[in-house]
């Protein structure tokens, strides 16, 4: 394929977006052999560094495989790393946009209590025993806020896991990485621990009798719950 010189001023950003192009225009597909740096610089117009910062870009953002003594690879393809990349921009934009916090909770409501319809539907019995095990490490984590996050992560994520929909399982984890601040508030507080799992175990019966639109309550009843003490925290002043 012919390449056309580049002229702006940003090299490294244009060299990116070239390549990006061809990544996802399927030229270059993955497992495939980038050209090296002399043929891009050759057929770009551009020095070295230009060339190196986009494979440094295109590496960061889990595109390409960067080995030393070799040429870079296009990467398979990795949802596990979208749903980390996605975890890490959200936090930088909730600790400098908090206005976003409110959106992040509806979209989260929204996908939640879908999940947990669709595990009313799909659960099986080793799903459900993996339930009422992290229920129960759980409720044996009470006063240890650390201990109680993770098992509270824990629950929601099997609960996206049974729909076997791996998007879906990754996004809804990563909503709750870039929620853990406020969840970590909301437990500090006195009685909330024991609500919650009140809340977890009415989510998980539902799902145990195979009545999604109970599940889907239940859930919308839990998260709506939280958003309205987080609601109530931020007027007082203590979260």
């Amino acid at each position: 394929m012919k390449r056309e010189p580049i002229r702006k001023k940003r090299l490294s950003d244009e060299v990116r977006e070239r390549l990006l192009e061809e990544i996802q225009e399927g030229h270059l597909a993955p497992g495939a052999t980038l050209p090296s740096e002399r043929e891009l610089m050759d057929a770009y117009g551009v020095g070295r560094p230009a060339i190196r910062e986009a494979m440094q870009s295109l590496q960061g953002l889990g595109l390409i495989h960067v080995r030393h003594g070799e040429r870079p690879r296009v990467a398979e393809p990795q949802l596990d790393l979208l749903a980390e990349q996605l975890a890490l921009t959200m936090r930088h934009v909730l600790t400098y946009d908090p206005d976003i916090l409110n959106q992040l909770k509806e979209a989260r409501a929204l996908l939640e209590v879908e999940m947990a319809k669709i595990a009313a539907r799909n659960r099986s019995q080793e799903d459900i025993a993996e339930l009422r095990d992290i229920l129960k490490r759980q409720e044996e984590a009470s006063g240890t806020t650390i201990e109680f996050m993770k098992t509270d992560g824990a629950f929601h994520g099997k609960l996206s896991e049974i729909s076997g929909n791996f998007l879906l399982a990754s996004v809804i984890k990563a909503i709750f990485a870039w929620l853990e601040r406020f969840h970590l508030a909301s437990v500090r507080q006195s009685g909330l621990e024991r609500l919650t799992l009140d809340e977890h175990e009415a989510i998980l019966e539902a799902i145990v009798a195979g009545d999604a639109e109970a599940a889907g309550e239940a859930m919308r009843l839990h998260l709506t719950r939280a958003n309205e003490l987080y609601r109530r925290t931020i007027a007082d002043g203590s979260a």
